[in-house]
């Protein structure tokens, strides 16, 4: 029997500031973390649009303080998301780009590219990142890759799931499993520990918070310096999206600094109106503006604890992933609440996160041998239920129960004489359905019957996390069922469709500036050298004047082009002259 997820199958941690890819190699019987083509393991999730063509990556990152209001990042913050969010309302107002409300309260955000403005959702960005993380390996092995496992946040619900799978589609992915983003680290710790221990990888549970990262680390301490600025030159920056970006860059690499030293220093030339900027920040001053959010996570470990039934005192050990576990004060407090246990920081953390998902997506390949007998059992992260008279969530599936899973719960009719009945889904941890997520709602027929006639509501939950409400009416056999999809969030399949077709045309003019940029830095090349030759008295004498006349003819035709040349159809005209200038001693 052929599996149906045949070729290569790669691993993809998609993160908020990095992104970082990896496979299983049978030869090496390991996994490879794949570099970039900048030679680094880690690739920021940065997409630019600038006149000429779309960055993503390093390149995207490196332009980003002269073109701000075009670079995008944590477009991951926004995937599956409304605008009036209220977590998302506050991250507009640190970006320099701009994000508006599109259908049905999507964000969108706003570019410039090629001279006219776009309009792009998270799923595209997202694409765009998964896409250049699909090419790095696809250079690496030399072949096509279809087939990923991507990671997302534990604490990701339903609908940011489902567009995170939207963002793999676009991208050309056959995405075969969406995991959370701490199960993939233990499966990358625990493989080297599968001798001593059972080949079941089971959750017990899972926590976290969207908004407890290195990004938001940053944003503190770029607040902390535009306030210094502002106190000490009387000049607000905030409206200056240049300044904000090359001192947002600058904070991201002090903070980088103080994991190993003790203070740091900041120096920008011309920050702001043609001042310069020099301060420095303690490691002290640092862990002081973020200690709200440094105990943030130490309740996220907290409730995670509590909600698995396991006493701290039962942890064998505790292995940190992420850029911001290298964070001495967070380590320290993590050490403290385990009552000084020693941290496990034998994996890199940076790639642990892709290394598991690699080694799942090799298990799933089926195709792929010499992978370990490793079994994953993950837990969902938020309940599900239903709304019942009152407007009580009814919770059918508690959260961090394991899935995949199915579970029914017999309910009863409120009224008498209901001749249908709404089944409305909900997703949350609040008593009240208003203060919860709506999922979705289908109407169950049943006969006119008195108050109290039961039925019964099952909730099915696959590998992805992706739920399946159905409901039985006892008497008369009715069924009727829903796959909660989020339509009016979700990309219909037409929109996933001509977003590949877009990007497939955008990957085609991007080829075509890059094959443009090699034959004018070829041709730049050529002149520099024929010029160079010209110089030298050995060369001038042996050539002939009609051979002297030719060069400079070539060398000023060159020039020309080299000057005027703007328009990605003159690639060819291009290509012709420098073969006519690469013959011209030939």
């Amino acid at each position: 029997m052929v599996s149906k997820y045949e070729g290569n199958a790669i691993g993809i941690d998609l993160g908020t500031t990095y992104s970082c890819v990896a496979v299983w190699l049978e030869k090496k019987n390991s996994v490879e973390i794949i570099h970039n083509d900048e030679g680094n393991k880690i690739t920021p999730s940065f997409v630019a649009f600038t006149d000429g063509q779309k960055l993503v990556g390093d390149a995207a990152k490196d332009q980003a303080a002269i073109n701000p209001e075009n670079t995008v990042f944590d477009a991951k913050r926004l995937i599956g998301r409304k605008f009036n969010d209220p977590d998302v309302q506050k991250d507009i107002m640190l970006w320099p780009f701009k994000v508006i409300s599109g259908v049905n309260d999507k964000p969108m955000i706003t570019v410039k590219y090629k001279g006219q403005e776009k309009q792009l959702c998270a799923e595209e960005i997202s694409s765009i990142v998964l896409t250049n993380m699909k090419e790095i390996a696809e250079a690496y092995l030399d072949s096509p890759v279809k087939n990923a496992v991507v990671t997302v946040p534990a604490y990701f619900n339903d609908s940011q799931r489902k567009a995170t799978m939207d963002a793999g589609a676009i991208a050309g992915l056959n995405v075969m499993r969406i995991i959370n983003e701490p199960t993939a680290a233990a499966i990358a710790y625990g493989l080297d520990k599968r001798d001593k221990r059972d080949n079941v990888f089971e959750v017990k549970a899972t926590g976290g918070n969207t908004h407890l990262g290195g990004e938001d680390f940053d944003n503190r301490m770029l607040n902390y310096f535009v306030q210094e600025f502002k106190r000490k030159n009387n000049v607000d920056i905030t409206s200056n999206p240049r300044a904000l970006r090359r001192l947002r860059t600058a904070c991201e690499k002090a903070k980088r600094t103080l994991s190993f030293k003790l203070v740091t220093n900041i120096e920008i030339d011309y920050l702001c109106e043609g001042i310069d900027f020099s301060s420095s920040i303690t490691r002290v001053k640092f862990e002081e503006i973020n200690m709200d959010l440094f105990n943030e996570c130490i309740k996220t470990v907290e409730s995670c604890l509590t909600d698995s039934k396991i006493d701290k005192s039962s942890v064998g050990d505790v292995v940190l992933v992420g850029g911001s576990s290298r964070i001495p004060k967070v380590q320290q407090l993590l050490s403290d609440f385990f009552d000084g246990k020693d941290l496990c920081k034998s994996i890199n953390p940076d790639e642990a996160v892709a290394c598991g998902a690699a080694i799942q997506a090799a298990l799933l390949s089926k195709t792929i041998k010499n992978v370990p007998n490793l079994v994953l059992r993950d837990v969902t992260p938020l309940s599900l239920g239903v709304s019942l008279v009152g407007n009580i969530m009814g919770v059918v599936i508690p959260r961090n129960t394991s899935i995949p899973v199915k579970k029914t719960e017999r309910y009863v009719i409120g009224k008498d004489n209901q001749c249908s009945v709404p089944i409305i889904v909900y997703e949350g941890e609040r008593a009240s359905v208003s203060d919860n997520n709506l999922f979705g709602f289908f109407i169950l027929s049943c006969i006119p019957a008195p108050c109290g006639h039961p039925l019964d509501v099952t909730f099915a939950i696959d590998e992805n996390g992706i739920l399946t409400v159905s409901a039985k009416e006892i008497s008369t056999g009715n069924t009727n069922e829903i796959t909660i999809t989020n339509d009016k969030e979700r990309l219909s399949h037409d929109e996933i469709k001509k977003l590949i077709q877009e990007a497939a045309q955008y990957r085609a003019e991007d080829e075509k500036f890059l094959r443009k940029a090699k034959v004018m830095n070829a041709l730049d090349y050529c002149v520099y050298k024929l010029r160079d030759t010209l110089k030298k008295k050995d060369v001038k004498l042996k050539l002939l004047p009609r051979e002297k006349s030719k060069i400079s003819r070539a060398i000023t035709v060159a020039t020309k082009l080299l000057d005027k040349n703007n328009q990605l159809n003159e690639i060819d005209i291009l290509e012709d002259h420098l073969k006519k200038l690469k013959s011209v001693f030939g």
